[in-house]
């Protein structure tokens, strides 16, 4: 369905620590450059951060979440602590099982240093 997301960040380098670590644990290689931008490419789409173009502060999205799929709860526990380690805060409950009405996920939830709000999913085979 997307060919890519995109957020902003203020602190380029900063966030590409964070990413290149956090996405790093779902074999996803360090960012590429591209003018003010880095992008992290997978056979499912790309990602990327960037200082916004009108040179305003970049700010999180309210309510906003971006999910990434995880093949495993210890993927989504090496998501979520990667994330700790290079600058990003925990949001949410701790990283565990959660039964909803699609059933039963393994969630863990962290925002990035610019507040961005990400999620770690494993969904478990029924």
């Amino acid at each position: 369905m997307f060919s890519h997301v995109m957020v902003g960040v203020n602190d380029l380098e900063t966030s590409k620590k964070f990413y290149d670590a956090v996405l790093g644990t779902l074999g996803i290689g360090p960012g590429v450059a591209n003018k003010n931008r880095y992008f992290y490419r997978s056979k499912g789409g790309s990602f990327g951060i960037t200082t916004p173009i009108n040179g305003e502060s970049a700010c999180h999205g309210n309510g906003s979440t971006i999910g990434f799929k995880m093949e495993s709860p210890e993927q989504v526990e090496a998501f979520h602590a990667a994330g700790i380690a290079n600058g990003g805060t925990t949001c949410e409950e701790p990283p565990g099982f959660r039964d909803g009405s699609v059933g039963k996920l393994y969630l863990a939830y962290l925002r990035d240093p610019d507040g961005n709000k990400l999620c770690g999913l494993h969904r478990p085979a029924a």
